[in-house]
């Protein structure tokens, strides 16, 4: 008899029929398991099947590991976690490298299977109540949508299985589809989905028709892109030109203009929807306060911007998940904190001046005060150096009484009345915690609970992972509208998003608008999963992802006649000095190789399946 674990423990124990002293033992119900009949006549116990398949969403992408570690977002600060193997471009199939949960080969089809045995058991609901196996069937067919796509965006064709295997079957061995397979496949799903799912009032963190659109939106913006279309990847990667089975890959016949008008189709379904998008109607741009208001309300997921998350993963204190510790694996040494995921100078010197400008070290402004009228977005998603953060502990509090950002080394004069260094509290020369500094000189803000109370160190915080948000389907839509050659209509909409963060309008055409909106979307969307898909998929990543890592060193020179004992930020006592460095090659080296535009299927998966075909650039052995 086939047991389905689905609920806890308890909840089965309530659930269990007794039975009397004289039943026969062996067929007594074992108290951790329910037969699969009793899942499926149960109305409650299938929507609890169907609940769990959510569990492979993972923690979002707040895992202590981020994925903006393998971009030109980050770096990860701890040694051997197999990030490095991917970005010195040393991955192969014995040994991918850093691989959660939510992009694992075979636990994206674990997830796959119980949506295909939902699916099948919901066909012909063993219960009374249609509308209830309506809902759960269109939410089954997002997830498996969604685990799809996961696969797709990382691999790209694979194995399309649409029902459960039973055993006893003659062969297991399945071929991999071709990519516009894939796609269709995804898609048919996700438009099945949002019929079963329109109209419906979800629960938080559950498939809605927006939901559906929004993912719809982003696997058709995918799809239209360079690495997808053959002939224009081939053109740009040997690797690729040279592989035996492009389709797999992409698109090796069709229109690229069709593929776009699809694109741009799905991405205006989730723009025309009235419950979604925070402040998208302003016609110039609001203050820099206001626009960092706005950035950390969207990040929350509060005050209204909760209206542009469209389907998250959420957590609370109650349930202590690592998902709630963003500001532990993240923020800095000199809290008792991780100093996790780092940004990358790269990415600093990204955001524009408040004008709307480039920022450069070439300018004597820009490089004496680095920090200073930078886009509203910079100071909602960066720690730097003088930043007012939150309060030290009570131990640590005497060194820095104002809760301010320490990354560099400072002039201080002792008891004796010479000048000595202070070495920055978040440094890793710091007295607390030195071996969790930031090797960068920055820490994220981005995500991280600004209240006083959550004391990162020791307290789960509630801020929800953005798996799809409002504001992704106008990137989504801008990137087709200019590729359709309807540049005004992308201006409009990439101005509603930069209005609402207090910065200019783009007034750019033709190739300069792309590359500004290829730099929008990577501040807007920074830390949340998209720049890794983006630069690979627009086929930019020797120049974005194979850039050596950087960071910022600071030093702070007291002004002649200054007399500091206890340091704090002051540019009226000190001179600031910025220096920008590699990372050293020791930490990371980081490199392109061209086989990176999709993972490699790890080698225990081609030895289980003789059917597969590997990804270009990858020997098995």
């Amino acid at each position: 008899m086939n047991k389905l674990k689905v609920i806890s423990l308890a909840f089965v124990a309530a659930l269990v029929v007794n039975t009397s002293c004289n039943d026969d033992f062996l067929n007594t119900q074992p108290l951790s398991e329910l037969s699969e009949s009793a899942v499926w006549t149960d109305a409650a116990l299938t929507e609890a099947f169907v609940s769990e398949i959510y569990a492979g969403f993972g923690l979002g992408g707040f895992n202590e590991q981020m994925l903006a570690s393998l971009t030109d977002e980050a770096i990860f600060t701890h040694p051997g976690r197999g990030i490095t193997t991917i970005t010195e471009g040393r991955s192969n199939p014995a040994d991918i490298g850093w691989v959660n949960n939510t992009i694992a080969w075979q636990n994206m089809y674990q997830r796959i299977r119980a949506t295909n045995l939902a699916l099948k058991n919901l066909e012909e609901p063993k219960f009374n109540n249609p509308a209830l196996a309506d809902r759960l069937r269109g939410e089954t067919k997002f997830l498996r949508a969604y685990y799809y796509h996961q696969l797709a965006r990382y691999y790209g064709g694979v194995p399309l299985i649409d029902r459960p295997y039973e055993l006893g079957e003659a062969d297991y061995n399945a071929t991999r589809n071709t990519w516009a397979e894939t796609v269709d496949f995804i898609v048919k799903d996700l438009d099945d989905a949002a019929a079963l799912l329109k109209g419906r009032n979800m629960a938080a963190g559950r498939a809605t028709e927006a939901a559906a659109l929004a993912l719809k939106s982003r696997i058709l913006t995918y799809a239209a892109s360079d690495l997808h279309d053959i002939p224009t990847a081939k053109a740009k990667s040997d690797v690729i030109a040279n592989f035996a089975k492009p389709e797999l890959l992409g698109y090796i016949s069709g229109s690229r203009t069709e593929r776009w008008q699809k694109a741009k189709d799905a991405s205006k379904a989730v723009l025309d929807l009235a419950s979604y998008g925070f402040m998208t109607n302003l016609t110039a741009p609001v203050s820099k306060e206001e626009g960092i208001a706005n950035y950390m309300n969207i990040s929350l997921s509060r005050n209204g911007g909760q209206r542009d998350l469209i389907l998250g993963r959420y957590f609370i204190n109650a349930k202590q998940e690592d998902g709630g510790r963003q500001g532990l694996f993240n923020g800095p040494n000199g809290y008792n904190n991780w100093a996790g995921n780092t940004p990358v100078q790269l990415l600093i010197d990204d955001y524009e001046m408040m004008d709307g400008t480039e920022f450069s070290w070439s300018n004597p402004a820009h490089a004496s005060m680095p920090y200073q009228n930078r886009d509203p977005r910079f100071y909602a998603s960066i720690l730097y150096d003088g930043a007012q953060w939150k309060p030290r502990s009570a131990a640590n509090s005497p060194r820095d009484p104002l809760g301010q950002i320490q990354t560099g080394t400072y002039q201080v004069i002792n008891a004796a009345g010479e000048k000595v260094p202070h070495f920055g509290l978040d440094t890793r020369k710091s007295p607390i915690e030195d071996w969790n500094g930031s090797y960068t000189g920055y820490y994220v803000r981005k995500f991280i609970d600004p209240n006083p109370a959550v004391v990162d160190q020791n307290t789960w915080q509630e801020v929800p992972w953005p798996i799809l948000r409002y504001t992704e389907a106008i990137f989504n839509y801008a990137e087709a509208c200019i590729a359709l050659g309807l540049e005004e209509e992308a201006r409009t909409w990439l101005n509603k998003i930069r209005f609402r963060a207090g910065m200019p309008a783009i007034t750019a055409s033709g190739q300069a608008l792309v590359e500004q909106f290829r730099q929008e979307k990577r501040i807007e969307m920074a830390y949340e999963e998209q720049r890794y898909h983006d630069v690979r998929r627009w086929m930019i990543a020797p120049s974005t992802l194979g850039r050596k890592a950087n960071g910022i060193n600071v030093t702070g020179t007291l002004k002649p006649g200054k007399t500091v004992s206890l340091y704090k930020y002051d540019p009226t006592s000190y001179d600031y000095t910025y220096s920008v460095f590699e990372i050293d090659p020791g930490k990371e080296n980081r490199s392109w190789a061209d086989k990176l535009y999709f993972l490699p299927i790890h080698r225990d998966e081609m030895n289980r399946n003789a059917n597969l075909t590997q990804n270009p650039g990858y020997v098995t052995n």
